[in-house]
């Protein structure tokens, strides 16, 4: 009788939090609130689930507890039960499934008018990598990676000269325009995730990943690596921020060109953009913490 009760107040307690809990998601600054109808979708699903197992493990404790007299009967095959149980789960994993699919075929369907975008991820930090005046990304390989070609921008492609490249500093990005987010990795796994645009992707070496999105907010939002990445990984951080045209305009006229960096590294100057934070530093942060 007691364990009866105690998966009754599970029962009871977990539907409680969940709707009365004050924990819920950041609030949603791109188009994907496709994602959020189908997190929701499962949530109902798997929480219908378990509130009818566990309810009805708890009504077997009650019903089938032991009694003087009573004897359990044998029933080694039910045939309409398994059907039951079959048709039921199929019905259950299918309600999963199909939302999910849908939404992914949108998440990499993307539309002709989206901007490209590069981010690359290293060990530990982001930097982006945006087209020019010419409205095309030139190419790059991580073989092309060296001190003075961090992000392994292709120094004969002539569409990458005037590529606008955001080493280890903010991103920013144009309110009410989709995007396309093309991913590379220039060491191990990363994973671009920025939790307000209900958007994520592995980054895997040797290969370009992507995704789209279209920011419906102007603001400040933070980016997060999800993948375990190494010593570091806690200090992946970075910033993206969403602004109007017009202040989106001003902030890329700010910006340097791969051409324009690379200029002055052929000189023998050893300058670096403003903002930037080399390995060094990340190292460093390391070294602080751990040292705590």
């Amino acid at each position: 009788m007691a364990i009866a009760l105690v998966l009754v107040l599970i029962v009871v307690g977990s539907v409680l939090f969940h709707f009365l809990s004050p924990w819920w998601w950041t609030p949603i600054a791109s188009n994907w609130d496709y994602i959020d109808n189908t997190i929701i979708i499962s949530f109902w699903i798997t929480g219908v689930v378990f509130s009818a197992v566990v309810l009805f493990m708890a009504y077997c404790v009650f019903r089938f507890r032991h009694r003087e007299g009573n004897r359990a009967v044998y029933e080694p095959e039910n045939k309409r039960l398994e059907w039951w149980l079959t048709v039921v789960t199929a019905v259950g994993v299918t309600a999963l499934l199909v939302p999910g699919l849908f939404v992914w075929s949108r998440f990499v369907n993307v539309p002709s008018e989206a901007a490209d975008i590069e981010v690359i991820g290293q060990q530990w930090q982001w930097s982006f990598r945006l087209p020019g005046k010419d409205g095309k990304l030139g190419t790059s390989d991580t073989r092309d990676v060296t001190a003075d070609n961090p992000l392994g921008v292709d120094p004969k492609d002539p569409n990458g000269q005037d590529d606008v490249l955001v080493e280890a500093a903010d991103l920013h990005l144009p309110v009410g325009k989709p995007v396309k987010v093309l991913l590379r990795s220039v060491d191990v796994l990363h994973d671009f995730y920025i939790p307000e645009f209900r958007a994520k992707m592995d980054m895997i070496p040797g290969s370009v990943t992507y995704f789209w999105f279209t920011p419906t907010r102007t603001g400040t939002f933070q980016v997060l690596c999800a993948e375990l990445c190494g010593q570091g990984h806690p200090l992946m951080h970075g910033v993206v921020m969403v602004d109007t045209e017009q202040d989106y305009l001003a902030w890329l006229g700010q910006q340097q060109t791969f051409a324009q960096l690379s200029a002055p590294k052929q000189t023998g100057s050893a300058s670096q953009p403003s903002g930037k934070a080399s390995g060094l530093d990340v190292a460093a942060r390391i070294e602080t913490l751990e040292a705590r």
